[in-house]
């Protein structure tokens, strides 16, 4: 599944891959419709039926994780809405125990996410994220989301990084196919990102797990912890 002799550097989705998505899923899908509607004196389905395609619209680009672009364009507080639901946040299962055995490992590990700085700072506060691993970086101080190729270019002017010695983690397939355009060594999929929804089917050139119960053995057998006397 992972050639861990091989890694050195561990990029790390956030949303999706250590956090549950159900948190965007549900602000993005029921409680910003919800407050919409409130606020514009709309039927909760018309909203819907405004919202959701002007937000698919935008997928794959910037804008689809930018909160200032969508506070600016509905004339709402994306940060304050998801300040409601913000007890929504939450690790996915096993995410601690791998963070903890990435650094026993001596791997370096990296967020690597398209999370707008606002929604980030919250999910920070929310979980303590930051404190498991090296670095957090936001596709928004690059100017360019994961998915396109460029990305990983840029990304190499705020961290160091050897493309081929890197194992990417991500439950985008259209990021990780955009990572392993870009060289970047190892790829791996998250197929069970919603605790709230069924998985995915695996990508075909891409492995996927569940949960990192599925890689953790190989990994601790790597590097195996320090016995305790």
């Amino acid at each position: 599944m992972v050639n861990w002799s091989s890694v050195e550097t561990v990029f790390l989705d956030m949303d999706g891959t250590l956090l549950d998505l159900h948190f965007d899923n549900h602000f993005w899908l029921e409680h910003l419709p919800r407050r919409y509607a409130e606020q514009f004196d709309l039927h909760p389905q018309q909203a819907r039926d405004t919202l959701i395609p002007m937000i698919m619209a935008e997928r794959g680009s910037l804008n689809w994780y930018c909160t200032d672009y969508w506070s600016d364009r509905l004339s709402v507080d994306i940060t304050g809405l998801k300040a409601e639901v913000g007890d929504r946040i939450g690790f996915r299962p096993h995410v601690t125990d791998f963070l903890t055995a990435l650094k026993s490992a001596g791997l370096q590990s990296v967020i690597v996410t398209n999370c707008h700085p606002d929604p980030l700072a919250l999910k920070l506060e929310r979980t303590g994220l930051d404190r498991h691993v090296d670095a957090i970086i936001s596709s928004h101080e690059l100017g360019k989301p994961k998915e396109d190729p460029r990305f990983w270019q840029e990304l190499n002017s705020v961290t160091s990084y050897s493309a081929p010695a890197t194992l990417m983690v991500d439950d985008s397939f259209p990021v990780l196919e955009s990572a392993r355009t870009a060289g970047i060594g190892q790829c791996l999929a998250i197929l069970a990102p919603d605790s709230r929804q069924p998985a995915r089917e695996h990508h075909p050139d891409i492995p996927g797990i569940h949960h990192f119960d599925e890689v953790l053995p190989s990994l601790r057998q790597r590097h195996p912890l320090p016995s305790s006397r």
